[in-house]
């Protein structure tokens, strides 16, 4: 989203409209990262956040939160069920789906808005009011075991979240070798999409570094937003990930 339109966005939550989530939520979804579940009819719903829209200030502030989850994240889950629809496919789970995914015309529905409906869902997952210092445990052991300390590991993160042109994400992901990697993918692509990334695996760890993530209170300064991220990241949750990987 360009910068005109994200701000006619925000004018418009400012004015009082209304927003509610486009694909309706269930109460009892499971809360961890990677349980993306279907409805009964095979599409996709948008998720509930763990926390209050402003339980993540000073680093991240309510507004935005609002309009990125409610209107952004539900506009990928609304388009990713036209496209599932599009393309007849069904029964099968977001991962699968991603996975299979090739550099193909007929696939762009499914990449853009698929990879926006898992990347998401994973980055709310990730953080917490309660988040913030440093991983512990079999985690922290991977991190230094390729990273030499969490330092290391912070800057690499960092520098890739700063250097991804223009929209896109930074990821930390456990490749098939069970070794952690950081990376970096344009626009709503992920380290799930084997055949169209450099180096595949699975996310445990993901920032969003498109401005409508940020720009409300950050401006142009992501920098500012990238460190403001590590002080709610939730890295229990991340273990969790890490585990299940």
């Amino acid at each position: 989203m360009k910068k005109r339109e994200f701000l006619k966005v925000a004018g418009v939550v400012t004015a009082g409209a209304m927003i509610t989530p486009i694909i309706g939520c269930n109460s009892s979804e499971p809360k961890t990262s990677n349980a993306i579940t279907a409805n009964g009819d095979g599409t996709f719903k948008l998720p509930k956040l763990n926390y209050d829209f402003a339980a993540l200030e000073p680093n991240i502030d309510a507004r935005t939160m609002e309009i990125h989850h409610d209107k952004h994240h539900a506009g990928y889950v609304r388009k990713f069920n036209k496209a599932l629809t599009d393309a007849k496919i069904s029964g099968k789970s977001l991962t699968e789906i991603l996975g299979g995914l090739k550099d193909t015309k007929t696939n762009t529905g499914l990449r853009n808005n698929g990879g926006g409906h898992f990347n998401h869902s994973l980055y709310w997952n990730v953080m917490s009011p309660k988040g913030g210092g440093k991983p512990t445990g079999n985690l922290a052991d991977a991190i230094n075991a390729v990273f030499s300390d969490f330092t290391k590991f912070r800057a690499t993160f960092e520098k890739a979240a700063k250097t991804r042109f223009g929209s896109g994400w930074a990821w930390l992901s456990k490749g098939s070798d069970g070794k952690l990697f950081v990376s970096s993918t344009p626009n709503q692509d992920n380290p799930l999409m084997k055949n169209l990334v450099e180096k595949s695996g699975t996310p445990i760890l993901g920032i969003d570094v498109w401005e409508h993530a940020y720009y409300l209170k950050h401006q142009n300064k992501r920098g500012d937003y990238i460190g403001n991220f590590f002080n709610v990241i939730d890295w229990d949750k991340v273990a969790e990930n890490f585990k299940n990987a």
